[in-house]
Formats: structure tokens, sequence, C-alpha cells
């Protein structure tokens, strides 16, 4: 399929209205990868969005990437969750990896994913307590991570450490999925997004070459926080304005068909349910408001783009909690069955809260950045 950055919004639209669309239900369902959506995307070449036209991808940036996301999740949430992870660790692999990866990146062969989270670090994503050796020409990594995206599907994951001898809270590394030592202790039994395959990734003395490394040794924070993170909490607010877009569609939907036996009225013509319906509807605006605020500020690098980066995840995570609470009680006793289509997007809109930076982490740096204060 030749899509281009001209026409990747209409090839983008008959990959999520058809394939996606399909698929999403029995993913939930069955706590299932989404293979088959993920192949669509690949075959489509939007798994290339971040990665430059130089080695095959579409150069769509930010922008792009947070539209695909967007319409992805609207249908499945566990598909986009995916994407996410993979345009982040392919944003790395573009400033730091090899043409080589950069080229399997953007063709989609190279899966990638972010292997930042661990247990004892928590919501500190940027200060792993995993460990880099350097032995016998060979860098040795130990490390117990606790959420690693695709964790039994991706080519390879960006591995965060302890930096090797230089100052800083971390360095990374691009290490095989499939490397010796390598343990995925899966598989993922959540409650929403159940189909993205989060799960711990241990590991026990993996080798790797000096050339995994991406960027300067003790450089980490400094690419999670320059390339990542911006990236990252766009994505996820993303992620959270497509379910909401998902949850207004459904909830019209429903309360158009749905009628009353003795009036013979729709749900939809009630001012109650109507006034419902405005709410979730303004409450989606707001939040796409902010979101494409944010992708402004980054691309006109204004003074307030860092603060609208965490604004932004913050927003649309907690809103998108509203919007779906919303649509749970209008669609009513309804909602609780999985035809209507919103109960799966209730659930995984809860994710977007405990994906570090938490809800509650973004707002202490919001508040420590209104009030002047450090972050760090």
């Amino acid at each position: 399929m030749n899509t281009t950055a001209a026409n990747y919004a209409e090839i983008l639209e008959q990959v999520a209205s058809t394939t996606i669309a399909q698929n999403a239900a029995q993913v939930d369902q069955e706590g299932a990868f989404p293979q088959v959506s993920i192949a669509a995307l690949r075959e489509a070449g939007l798994l290339g969005a971040v990665s430059a036209t130089e080695v095959g991808g579409l150069g769509l940036g930010i922008q792009g990437a947070a539209r695909i996301v967007r319409r992805i999740a609207e249908e499945c949430g566990s598909t986009a969750m995916v994407v996410t992870m993979h345009y982040c660790g392919a944003a790395v692999l573009e400033a730091h990896g090899s043409m080589e990866v950069r080229r399997a990146a953007a063709s989609g062969e190279h899966l990638s994913t972010l292997a930042f989270s661990e247990s004892g670090s928590r919501s500190h994503f940027w200060a792993p307590n995993g460990t880099a050796e350097t032995q016998n020409g060979h860098i040795v990594l130990n490390a117990s991570k606790s959420w690693v995206t695709s964790a039994s599907h991706a080519a390879a994951y960006v591995w965060s450490s302890k930096p090797l001898a230089a100052e800083g809270f971390s360095t990374l590394w691009l290490v095989p999925a499939t490397g010796s030592g390598i343990a995925v202790k899966g598989p993922f039994h959540g409650m929403g997004l159940r189909g993205n395959d989060s799960s711990p990734v241990m590991a026990e003395g993996v080798n790797v070459p000096p050339g995994a490394q991406l960027g300067e040794d003790g450089k980490g924070f400094d690419i999670m926080m320059g390339v990542v993170l911006p990236l990252f909490n766009v994505l996820i607010a993303s992620c959270s304005n497509g379910l909401m877009a998902g949850a207004v569609r459904r909830t019209v939907a429903h309360a158009a068909a749905v009628r009353h036996s003795d009036t013979g009225s729709s749900l939809g013509e009630l001012p109650t349910i109507r006034n419902y319906i405005a709410r979730m509807q303004v409450k989606s605006s707001m939040a796409d408001a902010l979101l494409q605020d944010t992708i402004a500020a980054l691309g006109a690098q204004r003074a307030d783009g860092m603060l609208r980066v965490l604004e932004c995840k913050a927003a649309s995570g907690e809103t998108s909690n509203e919007v779906l609470d919303i649509a749970m009680r209008v669609c009513g006793g309804a909602a609780f069955r999985k035809e209507v289509g919103v109960e799966r997007l209730f659930r995984d809109a809860r994710a977007a809260g405990v994906m570090s930076p938490t809800t509650d982490q973004l707002y202490d740096f919001i508040g420590k950045a209104v009030c002047g204060m450090p972050l760090f």
C-alpha cells in the first residue's frame, strides 16, 4: 500500500473502520494481542508515522502520530496502546539508533516498545534500579521491569538501566526481546487494555554489545525528558480522547435506537439524555482543544510547552473517566453488556491514570511548574 503524508488519514480510516473495529471486541474478550490489527497497520505503512522518510517512514511527527492513535483508540484501546509504545520506542531509535534498526522500525518489521517501569522506582520511571556492567567486552544487564507493553511481541526493548560509569539517573539500551536471560512473566490479565500484552520482564545476566547503547552513558534522563515524555504524554492523551470520541459515537447511536414502547419516543428525545450527551461532547472537545494546543506549543517551541505536555495527559485521562461514566449512565443496563461497546471503553479509560507519570505525579509536577519550583 502506497501510504504517504498526503493520504495517510484516508488509509487510516479504512484500517480503523474495518480491521481494527472488527477485531476489537475479540481482543478484549480473549485478552489477546491485536495481531491482525497490528499487521494491517504495518501493511498500510502506518507504523512508520514518526520515522523519517529517508528510512521509509512517513515523517508525520507528533501531530500525525497523535491523529493515528486517537482514531485507533475509538475502536480499540489495546491496539492504540501498542502503537503508542511502538512510536515512543521508534522515536528514540530515530534519534540514537542505527540506520538498519531505524528502517526496520519504519517498516513495522521491528515492533518497538519501552522498558522503563520497575517495581522499585514505581512512578519515578526516570530513576531505574536495574544495572549495567561491562564484562569481557560486553554489557551485562540485570533488572526487573514491572510493565512492558507488547512484552512478548516486540522485537526489542528500549531499556533503561543505571549508568555504566557516568553521573546521571540512567542509560538507555536496545535489548532484543529474545535475548538469553530475558523472561516475560505473562500473560497479561488486566481490567482494561486487555490485549496490550503489558507484562513484567526480567533480565538476568543479559549480554548486549556496547553498540546497543542509545545515546551517551548517563544521558538516559535527557532522552526520556526530551524525546519520550512529550510524545508519550501526547499519545496517551490522544488515546484517552479517542476513547471519549468512541464513547460519544456509541452513546448517541444507542440513544437514537432505543425507544420506549409506551410513548414511541427514543432516549435521545429526552432532554435529560441530550443534556448528558452534550456534557460528554463538551468535555471531549475541551480535552481535544488542550491536546491540540500542546502539539502547537511543542511545534513552536513555546515556553509553556512542557507545562502543556504535563497538563494534556492529566486532563485527558481524568476527563475520559468522566465521559465514560456518563456513557455508562446514559446507556443504562445495556451498558453492562458487551454489545453496546461502552463498557470496554470504560475499562480501557481507567489505565491512563496509572501509567507513569501517573495523574497524581503529573499534578505534583504541574503544581511545581506553576509555583516556579524545579520539577526534579
